[in-house]
């Protein structure tokens, strides 16, 4: 194993645990919702943050979770710039497997991946491609450093995580990302074309058409009702990102030890994100007061808010994935959901890069070369 590359584990010392329990049990709720039947007019239901935070009580095993994430191997990277990385490889059994590198965004973690590693690696189905799957956080997120100056962007996670994956032994690979990876990916996508071959997003912002001004374009109902979404998450749900991009310590001081604001902070933007049929099950639950922990037990909610303050403002994304250096030029797919933040349409996202135009397509230049690294 190379000096750079160290083996990891999850392991939250009992303290910790108990602790945040302690605190739990010791926080005081607001005694009742902002003004009679606020509902959801004023942020999330005073319903749902008191059930959350009884959950989290009473139905909340950290150390269940904490046995889920050790069944993929963990590492820590430190690269040339003296960034650590943490990272996880899942890596699949098979000869043929696909290398995927897979990044997170806010409010997310390599957590969120918990689902995914173990099916995409080693599938029941034969017949379905398997990948070796690696999964970093991002700089100051979880257990990697936070960044190691100022105005640190995207773009330099995306060259640390391109370094990662050829020391990993993989020349070429394919990634996948949404939310804030979808920079990362599209760093990849345009500039580092030797090495990332394929694209997958599930969050690509791009210029919708103006519903006011429809010209000789016939504007679907997909369209129509995706625009009205966007229009709507930049108008009235941007609150949280306005005080991130703009005083992060601010913010950062006050949920840092504070168990209730973070849940609050990060599970708003999951339910918003989420169709109503997600947010009834129960992994929903679990898997947002899992990350809530995770976020406190790292000390990482300060940190993780240095992606909105050094990097472009959600609306410009649209222009800046238009802008021709950004283009992606190897071949990229997207899959929109209509409840995600900032949904889009085919002939929007085709205009910022390679957009494949049907599914099937075998995608041959990385299922050849299986990584002999140890880790």
């Amino acid at each position: 194993m190379t000096e750079a590359i160290k083996p990891f584990q999850v392991n939250i010392p009992d303290e910790e645990v108990q602790r945040l329990h302690r605190k739990l049990k010791d926080t005081r709720l607001p005694l009742r919702e902002i003004v009679p039947d606020a509902g959801v007019r004023y942020g999330p239901s005073y319903a749902w943050a008191k059930g959350l935070y009884e959950a989290w009580i009473n139905d909340f095993d950290w150390y269940e979770h904490q046995a889920q994430l050790n069944t993929a191997p963990h590492f820590i990277y430190t690269h040339g710039e003296g960034i650590k990385i943490h990272f996880l490889h899942a890596k699949s059994k098979r000869e043929d497997a696909i290398p995927l590198l897979m990044v997170h965004g806010w409010p997310g973690s390599f957590f969120e991946f918990n689902r995914v590693w173990g099916p995409l690696s080693n599938p029941k189905d034969n017949s379905a491609p398997a990948f070796n799957v690696v999964v970093p956080s991002l700089p100051g997120y979880a257990f990697s450093d936070w960044p190691p100056r100022a105005n640190w962007t995207l773009q330099d996670s995306a060259k640390v995580f391109d370094d990662l994956m050829k020391l990993l032994g993989y020349e070429k690979y394919m990634f996948q990302g949404g939310d804030w990876a979808h920079r990362v990916g599209r760093e990849l996508g345009s500039k580092y074309t030797e090495s990332c071959q394929l694209i997958h997003f599930n969050f690509a912002p791009s210029r919708l058409p103006d519903l006011s001004r429809r010209g000789s374009r016939e504007v679907t109902s997909r369209e129509a009702e995706v625009r009205r979404r966007v229009d709507d998450w930049l108008e009235s749900h941007m609150g949280y990102a306005i005080e991130m991009r703009t005083r992060p310590h601010t913010i950062g001081f006050a949920f840092n030890d504070n168990l209730m604001g973070i849940l609050m902070w990060i599970g708003e933007k999951y339910n918003e994100a989420a169709g109503p049929e997600s947010q009834k099950q129960c992994y929903w639950t679990q898997h947002i007061l899992a990350t809530a922990s995770l976020y406190y037990f790292t000390d990482c909610i300060m940190p993780s808010m240095l992606c909105y303050y050094d990097n472009v403002r959600h609306e410009d994304f649209a222009d800046f994935a238009m802008e021709p250096h950004n283009r992606i030029t190897v071949p990229f797919g997207y899959t929109s959901f209509f409840w995600d933040t900032e949904p889009s349409s085919k002939r929007a996202v085709e205009l910022t890069g390679s957009l494949l135009q049907r599914a099937g397509r075998r995608w041959p230049l990385c299922c050849s070369r299986r990584s002999r690294r140890h880790y």
